[in-house]
């Protein structure tokens, strides 16, 4: 039972991302300048992060790429990559990736959609916990919208697939500061 209803929320995340990525495609027009000016539409960007305290450590790294095909829309991939260890209690290892579209009807406004795939291990200590192991795929769908300055997005996102007792994070809401070179 279990199983089916993990495979009709993953196939309704794929299908809710196809019909928001399409959308944001449809904004997009024809590149028909020379095929070496590919590379100058590419940003790059992602984020990092360290956390640490009294036995507690965690860190996290997420690249992406984004083609920009005019000033308005841009799609692209992002990889995840996050470990987090607490001494004697857990070791949590997340690696996905991600399909991100970017739509700004002003320069100074950016709407988003970004799916992710994340594999999800977890491993605790026995001799400290009652929890068991887990390891599972999460799908998470984000809705976001933002405001740009330059080459920062600061803004705030929402899962519409947020599951509390899966999701990897806290809240359906995240805040988010996007930075593009």
């Amino acid at each position: 039972m279990t199983n089916l209803k993990d495979f009709r929320r993953i196939k309704l995340s794929l299908c809710t991302f196809l019909i928001c990525f399409s959308a944001l495609l449809s904004f997009a027009q024809e590149h028909t300048a020379n095929k070496n000016s590919f590379w100058s539409h590419v940003e790059y960007g992602g984020g990092i992060g360290l956390n640490f305290g009294d036995g507690f450590f965690s860190g996290s790294l997420a690249p992406n790429a984004l083609y920009r095909f005019n000033p308005y829309v841009a799609t692209g991939i992002g990889l995840n990559f996050s470990y987090s260890s607490q001494k004697d209690v857990f070791k949590s290892t997340v690696l996905g990736g991600s399909l991100i579209g970017l739509f700004n009807p002003y320069r100074e406004v950016q709407i988003s959609t970004e799916f992710e795939q994340l594999h999800v291990s977890r491993k605790f200590d026995d001799r400290y916990t009652s929890f068991g192991d887990e390891e599972y795929w999460y799908p998470a769908l984000f809705i976001g919208a933002g405001y740009s300055s330059g080459n920062v997005t600061i803004g705030i996102r929402y899962d519409v697939l947020y599951d509390k007792d899966k999701s990897i994070y806290s809240e359906a809401w995240m805040p988010f500061v996007r930075f593009r070179f």
